[in-house]
């Protein structure tokens, strides 16, 4: 892919050197040029000065080939300007636009934006710490459904999964088995000690924790 990045503070270089290290290619802008070097000697992404929604800095980043566009600075109107005129002007086919300010999220989305608020982020991950260690509802933004971890026991093993899906109300995605990560068919069957990765209907919470005996 190609990605450009608008900000290249901790969010930002890290974001880069990710998908540099994945082979794609990447071009990252910041108005401070010290901020480079967060990227450090390896990075062999391309580096530009400037205004992240600078019209001539843009297409001499070659915003008209890229993939995806994301605008990490630390100010929320920057974020925003630069994913308007990534996704309205240059009609990028991925703008995503980190926000500070969850109250602003909503708005950003109505604009046609993928919004990431780090700060929505993380209060939902302490929440489901404090709440339900097992439970990740933050990782599904909608918050109708969450991410359960389940840990086999003599209730369920030897089950496949098959028997242990609920219509509507559970799916198991991935098995952890020692090291290993699993894609599981429905007739696999889960073995003692397995962690089952399970996306659960966070109405149904109760009834599933009742079920496999999470309390």
């Amino acid at each position: 892919m190609y990605v450009i990045i608008v900000g290249c503070g901790r969010v930002g270089s890290d974001l880069a050197k990710i998908l540099v290290n994945e082979n794609h290619n990447v071009v990252i802008i910041d108005i401070e040029p010290k901020s480079f070097e967060r990227l450090g000697e390896t990075f062999n992404g391309i580096t530009l000065a400037g205004n992240g929604f600078d019209f001539e800095l843009l297409k001499s980043a070659g915003i008209e080939k890229a993939d995806a566009f994301c605008a990490v600075t630390n100010s929320d109107n920057t974020n925003l300007v630069a994913a308007q005129v990534a996704k309205k002007i240059f009609k990028v086919p991925k703008v995503i636009a980190r926000v500070y300010n969850p109250n602003r999220a909503n708005i950003y989305r109505a604009l046609g934006l993928d919004i990431i608020s780090g700060t929505i982020l993380v209060a939902s991950m302490i929440r489901d710490k404090v709440v339900e260690s097992r439970l990740s509802s933050f990782l599904i933004e909608s918050g109708d459904v969450g991410v359960l971890e389940i840990f086999v026991d003599e209730n369920i093993k030897d089950k496949t999964v098959s028997q242990i899906n609920i219509a509507g109300e559970l799916i198991v995605a991935t098995i952890r088995r020692n090291k290993e990560i699993i894609i599981p068919q429905p007739e696999t069957k889960v073995q003692d000690s397995d962690i089952l990765i399970a996306i659960v209907k966070t109405t149904s919470l109760d009834k599933i924790k009742k079920l496999f005996k999470l309390y």
